[in-house]
């Protein structure tokens, strides 16, 4: 919590604070809810949050190299480190997996970011950013497992609980686990439940609770460019297994139809990340009870919009 609360300082002013939208009353049953509107955030997720806690926490400590950092991506996390490095006057080199998204690697280019495409997967690009980095010495970032990096992450959670003290579960999507530990990190602290949301084609998180240990997963699902870690953090399992966090598994068909949902009746246009943690309340993989009241957070809007108007 000592981490969450010194990124917390370090990012203020400097990141778009989280905007809460209610939801129609009746929508989740008899509970009480609000969207987290984290996708307007600078980059268009929420990971500029850690980045900027990377980058300023190693500034302030006389360790950020002229040459900047490096780090692997699915788009986001190089977005946000991209947009960070600018903020502080170094070069950012991001390598991404030849199957990213060409929306998110255009972006990483207009901010000015060196960009490698490399390999198929998330892991291809971790190696050849971790050669990099032994080559150049460039800072060695990582797009979820890093104290700094979640630790970031959990300043939305503090933000949302500043506007709603009252809030009982906070539902978040996984990938790899930055944000689902800085989430928890914050909430278990004020006996806020949070229920962890993955495709059933990513559950590193799932399967790693199930095996009592981080494990390799297969990685199949239609969000896969931002959630498609095939392992957790560390740090994801050990909060994961506490008290008050509920992990839970939700079908592409259902993320896609909560992604369409999301457009069609507010004109919102986010990834299938985003959607994978509001399709656990439209398909019913978690049912609030009662009263409850309820916070969705839609992490992400790098996303081509045309495929949600057919």
């Amino acid at each position: 919590m000592e981490d969450v609360t010194a990124a917390t300082q370090r990012v203020a002013g400097h990141i778009r604070p989280v905007a809460l939208a209610p939801v129609e009353r009746g929508a989740w049953g008899a509970a009480e809810g609000w969207l987290a509107l984290e996708f307007l955030q600078y980059t268009g997720t929420f990971k500029a949050r850690g980045a900027f806690n990377f980058f300023r926490a190693h500034r302030e400590a006389g360790t950020l190299p002229d040459s900047g950092a490096v780090i692997a991506s699915g788009g986001n996390a190089g977005l946000a480190c991209a947009w960070a490095a600018a903020q502080h006057s170094v070069p950012a080199t991001v390598f991404v997996p030849e199957t990213a998204p060409a929306v998110k690697v255009d972006r990483l280019r207009r901010l000015g970011a060196e960009v490698h495409q490399t390999g198929t997967e998330y892991a291809d690009a971790r190696d050849a950013a971790q050669k990099h980095a032994a080559e150049t010495g460039a800072l060695l970032s990582h797009a979820y497992d890093h104290p700094l990096i979640a630790a970031g992450a959990g300043t939305v959670m503090e933000e949302i609980l500043q506007a709603r003290p009252d809030l009982d579960t906070v539902v978040v999507a996984v990938g790899g686990g930055g944000l689902f530990t800085g989430v928890a990190v914050s909430a278990l602290e004020r006996g806020v439940g949070v229920v962890a949301v993955e495709p059933y084609g990513c559950r590193a998180l799932n399967a790693a609770l199930e095996a009592g240990a981080v494990v390799d997963v297969p990685v199949d699902s239609v969000a896969a460019d931002s959630l498609g870690a095939r392992h957790v953090s560390s740090a994801a399992l050990e909060w994961a297994r506490k008290d008050g966090v509920r992990s839970v598994l939700v079908s592409d068909e259902a993320i896609v139809s909560a992604r369409r949902a999301l457009w069609e009746d507010r004109r919102i246009a986010v990834e299938h990340a985003a959607a994978t943690a509001l399709s656990a309340l439209a398909s019913g993989a978690y049912r609030p009870e009662p009263g409850e009241k309820v916070a969705v957070l839609l992490c992400g809007a790098n996303t081509d919009p045309a495929d949600l108007t057919h």
